[in-house]
């Protein structure tokens, strides 16, 4: 029977390759997996597009998959901003320790959140656990999620 079987990977076309990777290596600390130019024949069928190349950079996500970053090159790109409660934006979201930390280096290095710090979530199934949503240099938010502490009995 034809279903999805698992999470392969989530991608965010990027502005500035250097400038993302500022946010996602050095500031959240993810391990960069391949760093390499996409200009296979096949993309511009498989994306109806005419670019002629285009970097990725893959992180490894701790857990299983990966995250894409695209930068297109050779190609006219717009800004593609819009309100959380717009139809087609998107956010990622992931599992950390240390949430206040990690929110506080990435306000160090000057990057902005929704709110001015980590939220307690106070209903429904995650009572108890903490959550922020950091703005890439792109625009796109990245939520941080750290799972309530598990009561000891």
């Amino acid at each position: 029977m034809a279903g999805i079987t698992g999470f392969f990977h989530g991608g965010i076309t990027v502005k500035d390759m250097e400038a993302s990777l500022a946010f996602y290596r050095d500031g959240l600390g993810l391990a960069i997996k391949l760093d390499r130019i996409l200009d296979g024949p096949y993309l511009n069928v498989v994306l109806g597009m005419s670019q002629k190349q285009i970097r990725g950079v893959y992180f490894d996500i701790p857990g299983g998959g990966y995250l894409e970053l695209l930068e297109y090159q050779d190609i006219e790109r717009f800004d593609a901003a819009a309100r959380p409660c717009d139809y087609g934006v998107g956010h990622f979201c992931f599992y950390v320790e240390g949430i206040d930390e990690l929110a506080e280096r990435m306000f160090a290095k000057g990057y902005r959140a929704r709110s001015e710090s980590c939220v307690d979530i106070s209903s429904g199934p995650n009572v108890g656990a903490r959550s922020i949503y950091l703005k890439d240099p792109d625009g796109y938010y990245i939520e941080l999620f750290q799972k309530a502490p598990t009561p000891t009995y």
